[in-house]
């Protein structure tokens, strides 16, 4: 009775690590090129556009947000990186947090790592230019055209 219970419990480990596996095999990545512009005194806004290439196809993006905390001045900002942990072209849409911190003063450096509520990760890096100092929290939606 013991040895049978053993193994129905070794098959479901067996079933479930199986499932898990092969959800994750199914996850592929891509890679991202935004452009948008962010400015704002306190209360920030952010818009702007960009492309995700995945599975060899290209998918115009849209950018929009707000941001609130120490925020000053204007900047455009231009990021290129990764994205994984995706199965579709839509996984990429949602809702982006993150907290920041940073300054440039004519054109500084940019990196970021971001995760949407559908398990997508950007990691992203590159420019900004303008004239921004912020310390904020700060969302940004995207989703395809």
């Amino acid at each position: 009775m013991t040895f049978s219970r053993l193994r129905v419990l070794a098959v479901a480990l067996i079933a479930l690590a199986a499932l898990g596996f092969s959800s994750t095999a199914r996850a592929d990545q891509g890679t991202v090129h935004i452009r948008f512009l962010k400015g704002g005194w306190v209360i920030g806004g952010t818009i702007g556009e960009g492309t995700l290439t995945f599975r060899g196809r290209r998918y115009p993006l849209t950018i929009g947000g707000l941001s609130y905390g120490l925020t000053f001045g204007g900047a455009a900002i231009n990021l290129r990186g990764t994205v994984s942990n995706i199965r579709s072209p839509r996984d990429i849409e949602g809702v982006y947090g993150a907290g920041s911190a940073g300054a440039a003063v004519i054109r500084g450096p940019q990196a970021v790592v971001l995760t949407n509520q559908r398990g997508a990760v950007m990691q992203l890096a590159g420019t900004q230019t303008g004239l921004m100092v912020n310390l904020d929290l700060n969302g940004m939606a995207l989703s395809l055209k």
